[in-house]
């Protein structure tokens, strides 16, 4: 027991000598304004917070979201296969997969998914 005590002890010691020799030999100073801030998508939050904000990239964001979604809606459909009737089960997956190729057409066809607009 008395071991363990002085090896965690003498382990303190040797972190705590390791963080101050970093503390001081470090490059980084308290004022250095971008790493003291948070980075939030390329913004910098000490500037107005009403500048232009790019709606393609809002877009982007909400078509990932909404794919998102999609696949944790179809992992429980996967799962009821054996428990719903075949015919009732293929026809909610049907309906499900149409209403989302008709919603990536739209996008299609309103050039949401070409990034160069």
């Amino acid at each position: 027991m008395m071991f363990l005590t002085i090896m965690c002890l003498i382990m303190f010691f040797i972190s705590m000598i390791f963080i101050t020799i970093s503390f001081f030999i470090s490059k980084k100073s308290l004022m250095d304004r971008e790493k003291c801030s948070p980075f939030e998508c390329g913004f910098d939050p000490k500037s107005l917070a009403r500048i232009p904000f790019s709606l393609h990239f809002f877009l982007i964001s909400m078509i990932f979201l909404i794919f998102d979604v999609e696949i944790a809606l179809i992992f429980p459909l996967i799962s009821t296969f054996k428990i719903v009737n075949i015919m009732n089960w293929w026809m909610i997956n049907l309906f499900f997969i149409i209403m989302l190729l008709i919603g990536l057409y739209h996008e299609w066809n309103q050039n949401m998914l070409n990034w160069t607009n």
